[in-house]
């Protein structure tokens, strides 16, 4: 396992970053969810180590977490809360668990679009991003499997919650998937009163990378947990399988990885971006393995990896290992407001060991490595 890149690159995080975070975060919580899965391959405590000291800067005693507000009703804020259920499940202690109802009750009086989806934000009114899929729900799912309701009444009990989980999967892909590329929009305002929004879809205007990212990868783990009798279950698995088509049909023929605007290749200023690219190869070699998808993602998945490590991965001196090319951070709206459009997407910084790449470059190197 030594020579494997996951470790690698967990190694190196940890000598870059003693501690990841000063505030409560998705992005850190993406590189832990990835640490996850490193030390549920190799077993080595060093790594559920890290996941604790960086958590417990955070998490009190009583449960509650620095920093984080309900109210202000973020979806983001979910994500860091994922590798909680590791915590609690292997060391017992109560705060954990605390802290995870605690997040879960945000979702219980979080506003939602007039179709039943969460908001992004409770600063962006009506908007769902594909992003919020993966912090919000498939937070939710882990949760009501771990922590089934008693009761199977209720839209937010039981089979109701199930439905609810589903639902916000289908909806924003029946709204943001361009019917001529399969390829879907980074974001959707229901009430189309965005600048960014189309006046007749209330789409955003493009194909971003890490958006179409977080969807299917949040897809590829929700399948984790949703029960396999669930009316909708085959539904979840075809929008998986004919979105990752989409995504696969625009990889990039020379290099295998995939640009920061999904279908504009080699337009000024795009570029090739590594935390999509690691994201894309995630969502394929699960799906493949847990028999979502058709073996003939796992060569596409592995070109892919191939690519990201020719591409992004660099050693230093030292031996640390490196990852380049990552859009720092995008969004929509705001102040300053961003519009969304081309210029807006390639304005953004490029960095290097950026949370959202390291994080999904051990995802999906940890996948990828996974006996066959």
């Amino acid at each position: 396992m030594s020579d494997h890149w996951s470790m690698r690159m967990a190694d190196s995080t940890i000598a870059r970053f003693p501690l990841l975070a000063e505030e409560w975060n998705y992005q850190w919580g993406l590189v832990l969810k990835g640490f996850e899965q490193v030390w549920r391959a190799t077993g080595e405590q060093k790594y559920f180590d890290y996941i604790q000291r960086n958590i417990d800067v955070f998490v009190q005693a009583d449960g509650t977490i620095r920093g984080y507000r309900r109210d202000e009703y973020n979806v983001d804020r979910l994500n860091t809360g994922k590798v909680l259920f590791v915590l609690y499940e292997k060391t017992g202690d109560a705060k954990y668990k605390r802290a995870l109802e605690l997040l879960r009750s945000q979702l219980d009086m979080h506003p939602r679009t007039p179709s039943g989806g969460f908001w992004h934000k409770q600063i962006y009114p009506n908007q769902m991003w594909l992003d919020g899929i993966y912090m919000a729900d498939a937070f939710f799912a882990q949760y009501e499997s771990m922590f089934p309701p008693l009761s199977k009444t209720g839209a937010s009990q039981g089979g109701g919650v199930w439905d609810d989980i589903t639902w916000q999967i289908i909806l924003i892909e029946a709204h943001t998937r361009d019917p001529e590329t399969g390829l879907l929009y980074h974001a959707w305002d229901e009430s189309k009163q965005q600048r960014w929004a189309n006046p007749d879809t209330g789409c955003s205007p493009h194909f971003w990378g890490r958006a179409m990212g977080w969807y299917v990868m949040a897809i590829a783990d929700i399948l984790d947990y949703l029960p396999r009798d669930h009316s909708r279950r085959d539904e979840i698995i075809a929008i998986l399988s004919r979105t990752l088509d989409a995504v696969a049909r625009v990889q990039d023929k020379s290099t295998g990885v995939w640009w920061q605007v999904l279908d504009q290749g080699n337009r000024a200023g795009n570029y090739l971006e590594s935390s999509a690219s690691c994201m894309f190869v995630y969502a394929m070699v699960k799906g493949v393995r847990n028999n979502y998808l058709p073996q003939k993602y796992s060569s596409v998945a592995q070109r892919a990896y191939d690519g990201i490590i020719k591409q992004f991965v660099q050693v230093d001196a030292a031996g640390q290992v490196h990852l380049t090319d990552t859009c720092r951070s995008a969004g929509l709206g705001g102040t300053p407001y961003r519009d969304g459009s081309y210029d807006y997407y390639l304005s953004e910084p490029r960095v290097t060991d950026n949370h959202h790449g390291v994080g999904a470059f051990l995802l999906a190197s940890a996948e990828i490595e996974e006996p066959k």
